[in-house]
């Protein structure tokens, strides 16, 4: 959309970030007058479910990011408060109720995300928020007064986030029901106490944002916006993220950097061009030039495509050695240092490790079936010679370099030393 005035709006539209926006042109011009009226603030909100975010999150704070680079002002959202409740969006079931410390020590773990991606220091830094702040001091009775009556159950059915549990028959409990009435004060409390005028977040949050702006308009007189990003998907149809050995976690306690990185270099042909519009700062120019490569030549596209993306995420630092470690495997056919690397027992070798048994402990399987498929195709490795039978064993001598490496196919590869 070439008759956007704001540098944000402009950069999301181009890169593919939209999908729904209650009021573009008003919102374009509010963050086009920044000179004028000053910059504004947005917030995306992240529950603390799990010790990290996973890529599935990396749309998100993307916008975060671009939000900031453009003079505006980001506010990262961590749900204190919400968490224990748990948000029923896309889920068939009640998410596993947390204890504080839990939550505590998963906000720890997520909080060092943000500082790769966004500035919280300098004039006017970006913001990090707890919603516990607010939540964990309302009174039951006065907030039902104050603010259920700004809601009706018939409105609140039609929400996805319980419409679909419903169709499926799954139960819904009341305490998973109040989650977007929760939202929707979250949304109002910070209009009120930051100037926060616009929330963001996946295309599954369309419904909660709607409610907050209409609870910010009608209790408290507050002007809000609301944007949504679609749903990312990969070229065959899956969703983005998700891989056969679980999440793609952005922590480095959660996720080694060169499974990070090596996650991003085995994207597919389809993907490269969005992947390098949504998750990298290149400009536009040169991701044109990027996405147009064919045949092998796609395959540096790829490698830019990780080493941005670990960089931004891990570091530099992160970011070269696992492109080292990805050339010394896979070009050079050597064992790179920074391979994942487990420690078994030596006593395990002794009379011979069972094979399958080596492949699981070291991550490569995850059970004896999946590793038996894996021999009988052709695909498991030891020291880049092929296994031979699913009966075979590992003993000492097999160590003559102080460790063996394993391979499951072309792309996964890890060390095995004796402890």
């Amino acid at each position: 959309m070439t008759s956007l005035k704001s540098d944000f709006l402009h950069i999301l539209t181009e890169r593919g970030f939209i999908h729904q926006v209650t009021d573009l042109e008003g919102l374009d011009a509010k963050m086009a007058a920044k000179e004028k009226e000053g910059p504004i603030s947005a917030y995306i909100g992240f529950d603390c479910t799990a010790p990290s975010l996973h890529v599935g999150s990396l749309v998100q704070i993307m916008m975060l990011r671009w939000l900031q680079k453009c003079g505006h002002k980001p506010i990262a959202l961590l749900g204190g408060g919400t968490t224990k409740i748990g948000d029923p969006s896309g889920k068939d079931e009640s998410r596993k109720m947390l204890t504080d410390d839990d939550i505590a020590g998963n906000m720890d773990g997520i909080r060092t995300i943000f500082d790769q991606f966004l500035d919280f220091s300098g004039d006017d830094p970006a913001l990090m928020i707890n919603n516990q702040e607010w939540l964990d001091s309302l009174e039951y009775i006065p907030f039902l007064r104050e603010i259920g009556t700004h809601f009706t159950i018939n409105r609140m059915m039609t929400f996805d986030s319980v419409k679909l549990r419903l169709e499926r028959e799954q139960p819904l409990t009341f305490l998973e029901f109040n989650y977007m009435i929760m939202q929707a004060y979250d949304f109002m409390e910070l209009g009120k106490r930051y100037g926060c005028s616009l929330q963001m977040g996946g295309s599954d949050q369309w419904g909660n944002i709607v409610n907050g702006m209409e609870l910010g308009r009608r209790s408290a007189g507050l002007s809000l916006y609301g944007l949504t990003t679609p749903l990312i998907t990969t070229a065959d149809g899956k969703k983005m993220g998700k891989t056969a050995e679980g999440a793609v976690w952005l922590n480095e306690s959660a996720l080694s950097a060169y499974d990070y990185w090596q996650f991003w270099r085995n994207t597919q042909d389809g993907d490269v061009g969005r992947f390098l519009r949504l998750f990298t700062d290149l400009p536009m120019d040169e991701i044109k030039r990027l996405e147009a490569l064919e045949g092998a030549e796609i395959n540096d596209a790829k490698i830019i495509l990780a080493n941005e993306a670990t960089k931004m995420c891990r570091g530099a630092e992160a970011a070269d050695a696992a492109n080292k470690t990805a050339r010394e495997t896979f070009v050079q056919g050597g064992a790179g240092t920074d391979l994942p690397t487990v420690t078994v027992a030596a006593g395990n070798f002794a009379d011979g490790m069972s094979v399958i048994e080596l492949f699981i402990e070291a991550g490569l399987g995850a059970s004896k079936g999946e590793v038996r498929r894996l021999i009988k195709g052709g695909g498991a490795k030891i020291n880049d010679v092929k296994v031979g039978s699913a009966d075979d064993t590992v003993g000492t001598d097999a160590f003559a370099e102080g460790q063996i490496k394993l391979s499951a196919g072309k792309k996964r590869h890890a060390l095995v030393k004796q402890g």
